[in-house]
């Protein structure tokens, strides 16, 4: 039996004191949380959209908390107060339900103060909601201010706003066709994610993944390699492009991604693929060199283009990141140039909107390989394309075959 809906409060805010640690993404904490207090799907939901509504409203939360909590807040407090008002204020759950259970959530001595700060905000809702429109955009729409600030030097403020705007948005589910088992003809497409996975008709992806797959242009009988290639959107997309026909290597760092590569792969039926463990900061095996007619390489990045996906990734990203993210991405191309069979072709892709880690960065380095051209880019921008930022880079060997 499922326990009292109280405890999707009590999940939330324990979420929060473990998510604060930096220790697990969000998503991990909701399957954590769900499981360890025996959530109905029904209130597994509600966790989802507390917690999600918390994050990518935090700085909002805190400015309405400050309204009326002066001074420093013991942390685990100021969590309690963040999940009260994000429901009375966002989420917009009934009074009576988001302060008694919220208060519920609290250790006994602090309880008669939530209770107080929550109800003041109740009573005061009309004119904080009002008051909206005269906080400054980092506040009103919970970004760090570094962020801000980059995306205003390079779109302009309005735009930067636009951006920050959808990144509030919950994401929408894109289910996209399986090539190599196609849906019937007329059929529905799924009503959930939970049937779409279960399903080889579709895998669940953003529009904006396909760039890069379809760019590279992998044709049957061909050896292409994947070199970050887990969960296997990509991957399974160019075994579509390559009709099954050919190897598709699909490779990842970590050795704990594999299982679940393979087992998207074989639920698509993707018949061509080998898998392997191989860090691309370290130089490939010989065996690999001259060896490839076509590499992607969806490189690690600092998820400025998904943060409307990634709901947490805004807090954790700090403008030092990028930096590093430059050499590693750089290391990675580096490592991988050599795998190129003369005359094959090499996409370079993001899922960042930040010209450093993108178009600045493979600039550099076909000036730095005279034998590769830089022949084709594309930044996919969220407020332009109304899907997920991402861009690819497509790079030529013009070596004789």
């Amino acid at each position: 039996m499922n326990k009292p809906d109280k405890n999707v409060r009590r999940a939330a805010v324990s979420a929060l004191r473990a998510w604060s640690k930096g220790h697990v993404y969000a998503d991990s904490l909701i399957e954590r949380h769900s499981e360890r207090n025996h959530l109905s799907s029904k209130d597994r939901a509600f966790l989802q959209a507390i917690l999600m509504a918390v994050l990518r409203h935090r700085s909002l939360l805190d400015h309405w908390i400050g309204r009326f909590r002066k001074g420093k807040l013991d942390s685990e407090v100021r969590d309690i107060l963040r999940v009260g008002f994000c429901q009375l204020l966002i989420l917009h759950i009934p009074d009576h339900a988001a302060i008694n259970e919220t208060v519920n959530c609290a250790r006994k001595p602090v309880r008669g103060l939530i209770n107080a700060v929550l109800r003041k905000a109740a009573t005061s809702r009309a004119r904080l909601l009002r008051e909206m429109g005269e906080l400054d955009p980092v506040t009103l729409y919970s970004h760090p201010g570094w962020l801000f600030k980059r995306w205003k030097k390079t779109y302009g403020k309005d735009m930067a706003i636009a951006l920050m705007d959808w990144n509030n948005q919950p994401a929408e589910t894109f289910y996209r066709p399986n090539l190599l088992s196609p849906p019937p003809e007329g059929a529905p497409e799924p009503e959930n994610t939970r049937e779409a996975i279960s399903s080889s008709y579709y895998y669940i992806t953003d529009p904006s993944t396909a760039r890069a797959p379809e760019m590279l242009a992998p044709k049957p009988g061909e050896t292409v390699l994947d070199a970050c290639a887990a969960p296997g959107g990509k991957a399974i997309h160019m075994a579509g492009l390559m009709e099954n026909k050919g190897l598709l290597v699909c490779t990842d760092s970590n050795e704990k991604r594999l299982p679940r590569l393979e087992e998207n792969l074989t639920r698509c039926q993707v018949e061509i693929a080998e898998m392997h463990t191989h860090d691309w900061l370290e130089k490939a095996p010989p065996k690999w060199l001259n060896h490839f007619d076509a590499i992607l390489l969806d490189v690690p990045c600092s998820n400025t283009g998904v943060l409307r996906r990634r709901v947490d990734a805004r807090w954790r990203i700090q403008l030092s990141d990028i930096t590093d993210l430059v050499e590693l991405q750089s290391n990675i191309l580096k490592n991988a140039i050599p795998c190129l069979k003369p005359g094959g072709r090499l996409v370079y892709s993001t899922c960042s909107i930040d010209a450093e880690e993108n178009s600045k960065l493979v600039q550099r380095v076909a000036q730095a390989h005279p034998h590769l051209l830089l022949s084709e880019t594309h930044q996919n921008l969220p407020f332009v394309d109304q899907s997920d930022g991402a861009f690819a880079a497509l790079l030529l060997d013009q070596r004789e075959m």
